[in-house]
């Protein structure tokens, strides 16, 4: 695939010099753009015609910076030639210089419609070409820095929490992120691992490079192998047009194979592949492609077991898991889930639009008793439901009932409402959570009401919640003013 050049490598070597191609049918022109660019550290590439030019892409073996396309050429001309650059996705982004020897206005205006960088005409100027080459391999430069910028912000939230089990992890991601190594991401469903992943790249050499993330439980097992290497025009029947694999896009960067435990043998052997020499090879083509690609994997299994039991390759296991870490569950630091209801609640409220939100202190306690089976995202989700049915303050009969509490549980009901067991024929009764939370509810409603002349819209306010909301517990607890 023809891609601007990596940055320099984690070794701090400095990066390949980038690589040219001039496409002109004039011997001389080839020459001189071939010995003005070579003296200044360019390497450069060379094609009489514009067929040879697209055979030489097409290979796959250089990979391209920048092209210098004569208008008029034998056959194909170049702005046809720069036509089909700009419509092969392989090309898509590399910049290209038009020059002509008999360039009008119209010839101009035509090749910077169809996506040239730059146009000028013939006889060439060597400071002329010399910044028209810097300056389109600079913009080519910052545009990929945008795009890095963007792929490597944090998905929604970033990691919040500091209870022991979270330091121990920000430690752990400080301490391996400079390394080259293979790092294994476990946990369960929810933890963050994705943001653990990013937060490796964010914190690593390559942060200025792509972050590429391929979900494998969300593909088929017959397409993972087509997304991560891609495949060549005519590979198979449907295969209309080449596709650039995901470790192609990552090149000079980092990629997270998320729930890898899902991915089919013949994609693990190719995964491993780019383990052992650094190299993919497309669907249909015979020449395989050198990368530089660090790779992340994030599982909820148990991938040992998986790979004891021959259901996952154990050498690919090892490479994976060269530095494990582990993403705590939310139960492990429930000291934590004030600080992360607080940051999902001013967030949701600042992209919606709506006014600011706090919670009630007691909301903060039905939270940690809650068992989260589903983590961080499910407390997220739960926070944002509140949310929306909420006035400025959130309250603990918002939140649906959990199914995993104990219904017996004596720190579930605070202490000034707890009712004495009640006696009946057959020995002491305790009343059920919803039950204590019900009549609790029910007696302040009535204070409240009470105290405020049973003007609704002002009790609303008093009680935190809209006068609709209100209205629906008034009937649905019987509540009916006196006389």
């Amino acid at each position: 695939m023809p891609t601007p050049s990596a940055a320099a490598g984690d070794d701090g070597s400095a990066p390949p010099a980038p690589t040219i191609l001039v496409v002109d049918d004039e011997r001389n022109i080839r020459r001189t753009l071939d010995l003005v660019l070579r003296g200044e550290g360019y390497q450069v590439l060379v094609a009489p015609d514009a067929e040879q030019a697209v055979l030489m892409l097409e290979g796959g073996e250089c990979r391209v910076d920048l092209a210098i396309l004569d208008v008029n050429l034998p056959g194909m001309s170049g702005l046809d030639l720069l036509t089909t650059l700009r419509a092969d996705a392989a090309t898509r982004e590399v910049p290209v210089i038009v020059i002509s020897g008999s360039a009008g206005r119209e010839d101009a205006a035509q090749a910077i419609r169809r996506g040239a960088d730059d146009f000028f005409e013939k006889p060439l100027n060597r400071e002329r070409v010399l910044v028209s080459v810097a300056n389109a391999l600079e913009a080519r430069r910052l545009a990929r820095d945008l795009a890095a910028l963007s792929a490597t912000t944090p998905s929604r939230y970033e990691m919040v929490g500091q209870s022991a089990v979270m330091r121990a992890l920000f430690a752990a991601i400080e301490g391996v992120a400079p390394s080259r190594a293979g790092i294994l991401i476990t946990g369960e469903t929810g933890t963050g691992k994705e943001l653990v992943s990013r937060a490796i790249h964010r914190l690593s050499a390559r942060a200025q490079g792509p972050f590429v993330k391929i979900n494998c439980a969300a593909l088929p097992p017959h397409l993972i192998d087509d997304e991560l290497f891609g495949h060549e025009r005519g590979a198979f029947t449907g295969a209309e047009g080449r596709k650039i694999g995901l470790f192609e896009h990552a090149h000079g960067g980092t990629i997270l194979l998320d729930e890898i435990g899902e991915m089919d043998a013949s994609a693990q052997a190719k995964v491993l592949r780019v383990f052992d020499v650094g190299e993919v090879r497309r669907a249909g083509s015979t020449r395989a492609l050198r990368i530089d690609v660090r790779v992340l994997a994030a599982t909820n299994r148990d991938l040992r077991a998986a790979a004891k039991s021959g259901r996952f390759r154990e050498d690919l296991y090892f490479r994976l898991a060269v530095i494990p870490l582990h993403c705590p569950p939310l139960r492990e630091r429930t000291e934590d889930i004030r600080a992360l209801a607080d940051a999902f609640l001013a967030a949701f409220c600042r992209e919606n639009g709506f006014r600011e939100k706090t919670f009630d202190p007691l909301t903060y306690a039905a939270l940690e008793r809650r068992a989260f089976p589903g983590n961080v995202r499910e407390l997220k989700n739960l926070v944002e439901r509140a949310a929306i049915l909420a006035g400025d303050v959130l309250t603990a009969d918002l939140l649906p009932d959990d199914p995993d509490a104990d219904p017996f549980d004596d720190e579930a009901i605070p202490p000034t409402v707890r009712p004495r067991p009640a006696v009946t024929p057959d020995g002491p009764h305790r009343p059920t959570l919803l039950e204590v939370r019900e009549r609790a509810e029910r007696e302040y409603m009535l204070e409240v009401l009470a105290s405020v002349d049973w003007n609704v819209s002002q009790a609303a306010r008093v009680l935190g919640i809209e006068r609709t909301n209100l209205n629906k517990r008034i009937r649905r607890f019987g509540i009916a003013r006196p006389g």
